[in-house]
């Protein structure tokens, strides 16, 4: 199975082009307005673009174009999608609710039946295939709906933030249940959760207004992003500039210098971008007069408890939003608050300079 995709909605700012391969998984990253559910809306059949044309496994799905209106229904397309809510027929029972799409593809009644035992036990809820989904927790429907998701054998299967709705402690184990049922099949999951897209996807596609702003290995993207978005889901820091002489210039008075990554080759003058883990980072209420090249001046945004530690983040005032990770006894000792004026600090062998 492959798919090859691209659609321009021009209402929306929407021109994305992208492909998967055979049995591979891939998450869709962004901010709300991205393009995320309008892409996924287009694959599923449910909302046409402008123009643009997608193929999934040899089917054409839409070719649309000054000379070509060619559009597959939904039902036709091989393709299911799988909400942040369950969506459970509530007059049918569990196992009827899981039967329903091979059925409606033509498949005897005996057959859909097997199929739906067969993923209802894959996923853990076989016992309850006689109960109707208003007698299901959360995590039991969603359960429900993947094994009905699978039943109807998609050639691809969408994932629209899976884990959305559920309870903290209810997810942990669906994305188990996820990875596991998922392996060697093709899947896009859309998701903010930077463990979705560890656990459940080989490569990430970062969407920005409407476009592809990144996209590459999961690990990759996640140790050397390219936007903030990402950086920040990533729970790291990232300025952007331009490379000259050993560090990332933004502006006049905005200089991170850092070490260059190991294969890459910067030019003096090319975009590039610098990272650094919050972990490597100093906060000082005065300017620091310590080995630290890079000292930026910010004013605290919001202390976020993380475990034994607290997330600091400030605006620098040039449009980035950096974190610290420091202790409660240095919240305490500094009295560290929203609003101050600070100073984070971060020493050049911390930082990770790389093009983009």
């Amino acid at each position: 199975m492959s798919l090859k995709f691209h659609a321009v909605l021009a209402q929306r700012g929407f021109d994305v082009e992208m492909e998967i391969g055979e049995g591979e998984r891939v998450a869709v990253l962004g901010h709300n307005g991205s393009g995320k559910s309008t892409m996924m809306n287009i694959l599923a059949g449910t909302l046409r673009p402008d123009s643009g044309k997608a193929v999934l496994d040899g089917t054409t799905l839409f070719d649309l174009g000054s000379e070509h209106h060619q559009w597959l229904p939904p039902h036709q397309r091989g393709i299911s999608l799988l909400a942040q809510e369950a969506l459970l027929f509530p007059h049918l029972n569990v196992r009827d609710n899981v039967a329903f799409g091979p059925r409606v593809s033509g498949t005897s009644k005996k057959e859909a039946n097997q199929r739906a035992e067969h993923w209802l036990d894959e996923v853990g809820v076989a016992q309850f295939a006689q109960r109707r989904p208003s007698q299901l927790s959360g995590g039991q429907a969603q359960r429900v709906a993947i094994a009905r998701a699978l039943a109807a054998e998609p050639k691809l299967l969408l994932l629209d933030e899976p884990m959305a709705a559920l309870d903290v402690a209810v997810a942990p184990t669906l994305r188990r249940v996820l990875r596991r049922v998922l392996e060697g099949r093709a899947a896009m999951v859309v998701t903010h959760d930077l463990l979705d897209a560890l656990l459940l996807s080989e490569r990430i596609i970062v969407l920005e207004q409407g476009h592809v702003a990144e996209s590459g290995p999961t690990d990759k993207v996640l140790q050397h992003p390219k936007t903030r978005f990402t950086a920040r889901i990533a729970g790291l820091n990232l300025v952007r500039g331009s490379y000259l002489n050993g560090g990332v210039d933004q502006s006049a008075d905005l200089r991170i210098e850092g070490n260059q990554q190991e294969g890459a080759e910067l030019v003096d003058g090319e975009p590039a971008a610098a990272v650094f883990s919050p972990s490597a980072v100093t906060i000082s209420t005065s300017a620091p007069q310590g080995s630290a090249r890079n000292v930026l001046p910010a004013t605290i945004a919001e202390l976020e408890p993380t475990g034994e530690m607290v997330r600091v983040r400030g605006d620098d005032h040039h449009g980035h939003f950096l974190s610290a990770d420091v202790t409660m006894i240095s919240v305490a000792d500094l009295d560290l608050y929203p609003g101050k004026e600070v100073f984070y600090s971060v020493k050049a062998a911390s930082v990770t300079l790389y093009p983009v």
